[in-house]
């Protein structure tokens, strides 16, 4: 029994009613994207994505192979850990803290001091590649860390490998978790940002990058699961935004391409019941956040491609999701994220039906907790399974 979600990192499918709140109406990630660069998308297209609502480049298909329909969020907030966090049942009322104008001097003066640090660069709302190309020399030359957040709530620092050694960081960041970001302060991720070479030739080491977590204070989807004997696997960046909690094995990724192999081959290795949750990081990181349209629709191409082997690779039986956190339209103002729904194709069970427009992204946690027999592991709750809807 193996049950296989994918987040397509940032992949939204039309704002939400509530994108007003967020100042995110208009924004269509999908919608966009295959409107401005036409990608090529032939499995996509025979799961049924344009049978979700109409897309350019991708027409309903009569007979789709895969369940469709689309998600809405109820969470407070348009990050990752958010939508991650919902998918695995756990609804937030009040969103993580932002610091759109950077965070307040006391937060700093508690950081440098549980730091140990002189000062920092940066202190602002602002993409990492562009703090770095303003702060890299200042911070080669005097040793202060970079910190910066964005619309997510985060606490970010950024040092050169050569001036502040990956030991250091981590240990910065762990104060920071641990003794800085908390109470009101306390973000949903500290992230060590470390890079190397030179001005004009930055380059962050993405393999070298730490998240630490706010941890959820109820048991998420995958410890529940983790509890009853049924192995879970994180693929990118999932475990991360847990703080690990409930993961038998986590394996890091580079890439999209990185992390469907390694998605690939922990379905090929899986013995007994399994839970593979991965992510798809480059829709979000390298493309969505960066204003790249014609990236984003690559990265599609690439993930279309793979599908098949996906499918292959899926025992008699088992399941395959794909959906989304959240929305990241590169051809929308702005870098963040957006607050749009995300798109829902399910693989296996049966014949291929309408899913419709689920009321939150917690029926995904139900929807796996049925298929491993655990319909009842979340008695009283509001949640439900579509994975009964197309069998």
């Amino acid at each position: 029994m193996i049950f296989v979600t994918v987040v397509m990192d940032g992949v939204g499918v039309g704002w939400q009613p509530d994108a007003d709140q967020y100042g995110d109406r208009g924004a269509d990630t999908l919608g966009h994207v295959l409107a401005t660069c036409r990608p090529a998308l032939p499995n996509l297209t025979a799961a049924g994505l344009g049978s979700i609502r109409e897309l350019a480049g991708v027409p309903a298909s009569p007979s789709p192979n895969a369940s469709w329909g689309r998600m809405q969020e109820q969470s407070a907030g348009k990050d990752s850990t958010t939508g991650h966090w919902e998918l695995a049942g756990l609804t937030l009322d009040t969103p993580f803290p932002t610091y759109p104008s950077g965070f307040p001097a006391d937060l700093i003066d508690t950081f440098c001091r549980e730091a140990g640090v002189a000062g920092v660069l940066g202190n602002r709302a602002v993409s990492g590649t562009v703090i770095i190309d303003e702060c890299g020399d200042a911070h080669r030359s005097t040793g202060l860390p970079i910190v910066y957040t964005s619309a997510d709530s985060v606490f970010q620092i950024a040092a050169h490998v050569d001036t502040i050694p990956l030991e250091d960081l981590y240990r910065m960041c762990e104060a920071a978790r641990n003794r800085v970001c908390v109470n009101e302060h306390a973000v949903g991720r500290v992230i060590a940002r470390p890079f190397e070479g030179g001005p004009g030739a930055w380059t962050r080491l993405s393999s070298n990058r730490r998240d630490y977590s706010r941890l959820p204070e109820q048991a998420p989807l995958q410890a529940i699961l983790q509890q009853r004997g049924i192995t879970t696997v994180s693929v990118g960046k999932v475990a991360d935004l847990f703080g690990g909690m409930g993961f038998d094995r986590t394996t890091k990724t580079s890439d999209n391409a990185d992390g469907l192999a390694v998605t690939l081959k922990e379905m090929r290795a899986a013995d007994g019941p399994t839970f593979i949750w991965t992510n798809l990081i480059d829709f979000d990181q390298e493309y969505g956040h960066r204003n790249n349209p014609e990236g984003f629709a690559a990265a599609l191409e690439e993930l279309d491609a793979v599908i098949p082997s996906l499918l292959e690779a899926l025992p008699e039986g088992g399941r395959l999701l794909l959906t989304a956190d959240h929305g990241n339209d590169p051809t929308f103002p702005g870098t963040d994220h957006t607050r749009e729904y995300v798109p829902l194709l399910y693989y296996g069970g049966g014949q291929a039906v309408h899913l419709g427009t689920r009321a939150s992204f917690t029926d995904h946690a139900a929807t796996v907790a049925a298929f491993f027999g655990l319909e009842t592991m979340f008695d009283g709750s509001p949640f439900e399974s579509f994975s009964g809807q197309n069998t």
